[in-house]
């Protein structure tokens, strides 16, 4: 099930499962906290049967993680996803803590 929740409404916990779809290269130039590196072409069904609970999925502004998001729902229809909306740009933008800035 896939639901959308605009990023600036989002406070992100060490103990949520957020996935920021983006290439390596492009997550290490900024990511928010607590944000692991899962690229898009990573997504597969025995990712997810390893991952309990809600997924929140970002990209850097919103096509990656759409994709992702219908993606994870087509293999695991029962499964929660959260598409964060704005990504990091909107992220940055709403001046949360982006991680491997200027690093």
């Amino acid at each position: 099930m896939i639901t959308e929740l605009h990023i600036s409404d989002f406070i992100p916990k060490p103990t949520d499962i957020i996935w920021d779809v983006r290439d390596a290269k492009s997550y290490q130039e900024g990511h928010i906290e607590h944000a692991k590196n899962q690229p898009l072409d990573t997504l597969n069904t025995e990712l997810l049967a390893n991952t309990d609970g809600t997924i929140y999925v970002l990209c850097g502004g919103g096509t990656k993680a759409s994709k992702a998001v219908a993606l994870l729902n087509e293999l695991d229809p029962s499964r929660e996803i959260v598409h964060l909306i704005g990504g990091t740009r909107g992220a940055k933008s709403a001046g949360m803590t982006i991680m491997g800035e200027n690093q």
